[in-house]
């Protein structure tokens, strides 16, 4: 019988997280922010029509680029294309920047470039760690946090000519990223079918989390015994299987206390639980906020 192909869901953070981006050519956030709403866990997900670059400056990453896995330390950064399928786990202390850059604006920065190397460079993803780079690209490491910070600055600033700014650090960015992409560490490979089988977990999570399944019955859906499901969690993700399920829950409660005028009861029903307070208990012992408090604290433009 032929193998379920699930779809990997493309993620616009447009709508999911900060309707900013919707129309913005380059955008910026620091990646504890993003961590924050989004989950430690990124399951496998893709953006559609965008480049994105996460520099992290602390802590360490479990990366998937297709089907190659990286385990890096900080500092670091990794390129992912339009359509990439790629997910990544990261450590409480991971934080960094994330510049999100429309397609047709990267081509038209790199104009200057061979259009023909360029192209093959950018449009296969790949990771750096700054820490190992040689000598002759040391120079070259140590300015791009600079160049970040100099991103995030102007971007939050929204002084005159803030667009022509941002594309111009922009561009310096790209070229820095050229620069060092010869120099991708080396990857960690795990079995193909490992891979495919932690990917459609988090599908099945995606498609299932508000029914509250037990981990057997994810288990058995996908035609692995439940001790080998957990192994495999924990070996890719570092995880168990338990607590990726509880984060996509976390992470869909977060958003809806946000950005949804629903009332916490309202929520509570609509992600599964049948006890109000059970959700709020439940909420409050992931993140040390009620749901109302995270609310308040958290309610963008109020």
């Amino acid at each position: 019988m032929a193998r379920e192909r699930t779809p990997i869901p493309n993620i616009d953070i447009g709508k999911e997280y900060d309707s900013r981006y919707a129309a913005a050519e380059v955008s910026y956030e620091r990646f504890g922010k993003l961590a924050e709403f989004f989950g430690r866990n990124m399951p496998v997900h893709r953006h559609d029509r965008f480049f994105q670059v996460h520099y992290l400056d602390s802590g360490q990453i479990r990366l998937y680029l297709e089907e190659q896995q990286y385990i890096a330390d900080a500092p670091l950064f990794f390129l992912t294309p339009p359509t990439v399928p790629h997910a990544f786990i990261t450590e409480e202390d991971a934080d960094g920047h994330v510049l999100t850059v429309r397609q047709e604006l990267v081509w038209q920065l790199l104009a200057g470039l061979p259009r023909h190397e360029t192209e093959a460079r950018l449009m296969t993803p790949f990771c750096v760690e700054l820490g190992k780079v040689p000598p002759q690209l040391q120079r070259e490491a140590e300015r791009l946090p600079q160049l970040f910070t100099l991103l995030g600055e102007e971007y939050m600033a929204e002084g005159e000519g803030r667009d022509a700014a941002l594309h111009g650090i922009t561009q310096l960015l790209l070229v820095s990223l050229l620069r060092l992409s010869s120099e991708a560490g080396s990857n960690q490979h795990f079995r193909r079918e490992d891979l495919h089988i932690y990917h459609r977990f988090n599908a099945l999570i995606e498609q299932h989390y508000r029914e509250h399944w037990a981990l057997w019955r994810y288990a058995e859906q996908i035609g692995v015994t439940e001790a080998r499901l957990n192994d495999i969690c924990r070996r890719l993700a570092d995880l168990p299987s338990k607590r990726l399920v509880h984060d996509r829950l976390l992470q869909e409660a977060k958003r809806l206390l946000i950005f949804s005028a629903s009332s916490i009861n309202e929520i509570a029903y609509h992600l599964g639980f049948k006890d109000p307070a059970y959700f709020s208990r439940f909420f409050l012992r992931d993140t040390r906020h009620s749901p109302s408090d995270y609310r308040a604290a958290n309610r963008q433009g109020e």
